[in-house]
């Protein structure tokens, strides 16, 4: 299949473009430089400008594009750039799609999002059913989705990756934390009760070609584990596998002067579960918190050798 990427330099856009190579899937990375490779072209979503024609024989459009949400601290210019950087590159995408005739048209649009969809749920199970909730990403997830309207209006399928918090040593949720925790600094955030929705990044990586597959699922689909913890087990776990304690924690006011309003997003509570991926079968490889962080470690760390 051929597959135009955005986001592709990204820690998933990169390791979700190895993957599909692998598979024998051709895999286009749109880039806002002028393009250089074979493998590459340009486009300028802050501007609203995709050639359309670059989409034509595409067997699916996936959109990873967007500014690291706990890259920076939370100014009112970044939170502009982490909504518009989303916004414009899935209008962008999404307008391209619409403009083609329908033999023209990518089958499947697989638009990035994330379970900050939900806000905060406290101890409650939330699906892919349940309504947006409230605060900044919140509202970002609400928008975010709604640009990928015109690509579904034109009659392409379009999935929702409701992403939670992948597991990997290398990058994401996990790479900031290994440090600290190989130190035996490891610490709770906050009370630790906040449900943390974590999904090992095999699985992540195996349910986006899942999606890819199934033409018979649209809509918003969560890429989580099944089952979510709390902060305080993943706290435990983390340090139970890496062989050192964990008995810190870090006050949320401290939070808070750390990190800005990001604090309050950081200490939120999400139990999302992964209701499309379960109803359609999806055979989890890591299911538990100890197996996927096992895999995502891999036995690199001295202690936990």
């Amino acid at each position: 299949m051929r597959i135009v990427m955005a986001g592709s330099s990204g820690f998933l856009g990169t390791t979700l473009a190895e993957r599909l190579r692998r598979g024998g899937h051709e895999v286009v990375r749109l880039v806002r430089r002028p393009a250089e490779a074979a493998d590459e072209a340009t486009w300028n979503p802050s501007g609203g400008q995709l050639d359309p024609t670059l989409l034509v024989g595409a067997g699916a459009v996936i959109n990873l594009a967007g500014a690291g949400v706990g890259d920076k601290r939370w100014t009112a210019r970044y939170k502009s750039l982490i909504r518009s950087s989303r916004v414009d590159s899935t209008g962008t995408i999404a307008r391209a799609v619409r403009l083609l005739p329908a033999e023209d048209r990518p089958r499947a649009l697989l638009q990035s999002s994330a379970v900050g969809w939900y806000g905060d749920t406290g101890d409650q199970e939330v699906t892919e059913e349940a309504p947006a909730g409230t605060g900044f990403l919140a509202d970002v997830c609400r928008v975010w989705e709604a640009a990928a309207r015109p690509a579904e209006d034109a009659g392409s399928r379009v999935v929702l990756l409701r992403t939670g918090l992948p597991l990997d040593a290398n990058g994401g949720l996990l790479k900031p934390q290994m440090p600290l925790f190989r130190l035996g600094a490891g610490a709770r955030l906050g009370g630790g009760k906040q449900w943390v929705p974590w999904i090992a990044l095999d699985d992540w990586l195996a349910a986006v070609e899942f999606l890819l597959r199934r033409d018979d699922l649209a809509g918003p689909v969560n890429l989580v584990g099944p089952q979510p913890v709390t902060n305080a087990t993943f706290t435990r776990t983390l340090a139970k596998i890496l062989h050192r304690p964990a008995l810190l924690q870090v006050p949320g006011i401290a939070l808070q002067v750390a990190l800005g309003e990001f604090a309050h997003e950081a200490l939120r509570s999400q139990r999302a579960l992964p209701g499309v991926l379960e109803r359609a079968g999806f055979p989890f490889a890591h299911p538990t918190l100890e197996s996927a962080l096992r895999a995502a470690i891999n036995d690199d760390s001295p202690a936990a050798a």
